[in-house]
């Protein structure tokens, strides 16, 4: 590997985290006249857009700004602000920007037209060169060193870069294979800069199902279901998995549980329809069998929802029509602990926010800048994320491009 240049030893600006929030500081600070370094420690950048796109690329989300900005927790008030600078509008105007139209689709959720991630990355890299981004690959952050440098490990060994500002993007700790794998908290700790535990987001849960149970429902779907716990209750989908429960309306969720677990959850089988109305239809029904089997056609129960009501019921169901359309209006289910953060799409924890000033600078070490899932924030799944990995970018990356001029 031949030699990097001293421009790129001492660049205006070192981001550090190939992923969103990195790839748009490099963009506004290098926009901004700014040299710019990207170094990632994987072989190529955005490697977690790709693997969040594979089921089609969720950019953000069409919900009015009030809601939208609800929907983050942690950050200390300052999520309006961030989200009036760069949000849903403006990231829709990004994409555009970059060739790749957006389109709202029937949850409200914004997709690039054609739902294609690796498309948007290309265009967005490219556009990077051409801005005179360079890219260190294979560059591991190690930490703080003297006089302004941060350390590396590389594949010509170490290394050590002396920007005059830097924004570290480093991401959590989940999907630790795209180089998300929290390995910045100990040396940021070491640099007296506090540091909150990262735990997982959006997330399952293990339920301790009986082999019983498994045999009949393992990989089956809960589809249209409500997830109720305290006040709350959320509709979507849900996946019965050999460690517990999978899905969209957990993932909403998860905050709530992964703090209080192990806790009770109760599932609404039949959220459009009440207790009353599911007996009046089973009393119509000329089926013949037992009450499970006549209220499952009845009811158009599927077969993960049968399962899971006689695992409630331990093989002695309620004998009374009202008694089971009360146990498919609330049936309980235990959530032990949440599954590891490993598996999980986020991560919640990172640096507190009380060590950042508005500028997401480290008010303990001058120059340095903070983006993306490092913080400690969270949010559900449906484009939240993304904007708000997206939004501190920006943030980040504007800071760090003004404090170069000083």
């Amino acid at each position: 590997m031949k030699p990097i240049s001293s421009r790129v030893k001492e660049p205006d600006l070192l981001v550090i985290g190939g992923g969103p929030a990195g790839l748009r500081a490099a963009e506004v600070a290098a926009a901004a006249g700014r040299s710019v370094v990207l170094a990632d420690a994987m072989p190529s950048v955005g490697r977690k857009l790709l693997v969040a796109g594979r089921g089609g690329l969720n950019l953000t989300h069409s919900e009015p700004m009030a809601a939208f900005v609800g929907r983050y927790r942690g950050g200390e008030g300052r999520w309006g602000d961030l989200l009036d600078a760069f949000g849903p509008e403006q990231l829709r105007g990004w994409a555009l920007g970059l060739g790749i139209e957006t389109y709202v689709g029937s949850s409200g959720r914004v997709f690039p037209v054609g739902n294609r991630a690796a498309a948007l990355l290309r265009a967005w890299v490219t556009r990077l060169r051409g801005a005179g981004v360079e890219f260190l690959v294979r560059y591991r952050f190690e930490g703080f060193g003297d006089g302004g440098a941060i350390r590396f490990s590389t594949p010509r060994g170490p290394d050590a870069l002396r920007p005059r500002a830097a924004v570290f993007a480093l991401g959590g700790a989940s999907w630790p294979e795209t180089g998300s794998d929290g390995g910045w908290v100990e040396p940021f700790r070491a640099a007296g800069i506090e540091v909150r535990s990262l735990v997982p987001s959006n997330c399952g849960f293990d339920v301790d199902w009986s082999p019983a149970t498994l045999a009949a429902a393992e990989g089956a779907p809960l589809k249209n279901v409500a997830v109720r716990f305290g006040a709350r209750s959320v509709r979507g989908e849900l996946m019965v998995t050999r460690s517990g429960l999978e899905g969209g309306a957990l993932y909403q969720l998860s905050a709530e549980l992964r703090e209080a677990a192990p806790t009770v959850i109760a599932l609404d089988l039949k959220p459009d329809s009440d207790a009353g109305s599911l007996v009046r239809r089973l009393a119509r029904f000329r089926g013949k069998g037992g009450l499970l089997r006549r209220a499952r056609l009845a009811w158009n129960l599927d077969h993960a929802a049968g399962a899971l009501l006689e695992a409630r019921a331990g093989g002695d169901l309620p004998d009374s029509p009202e008694a089971l359309a009360g146990l498919v209006k609330d049936l309980p289910i235990r959530l032990e602990r949440p599954r590891p953060i490993a598996e999980a799409i986020s991560s919640a924890g990172g640096v507190a926010w009380s060590e950042l000033d508005d500028r997401l600078m480290l008010r303990a070490r001058p120059g340095c800048f903070v983006a993306g899932e490092m913080i400690d924030w969270e949010a559900p799944t449906g484009g939240y994320l993304l904007t708000g990995c997206f939004a501190t970018g920006d943030r980040a990356g504007r800071g760090a491009a003004a404090w170069c001029t000083r």
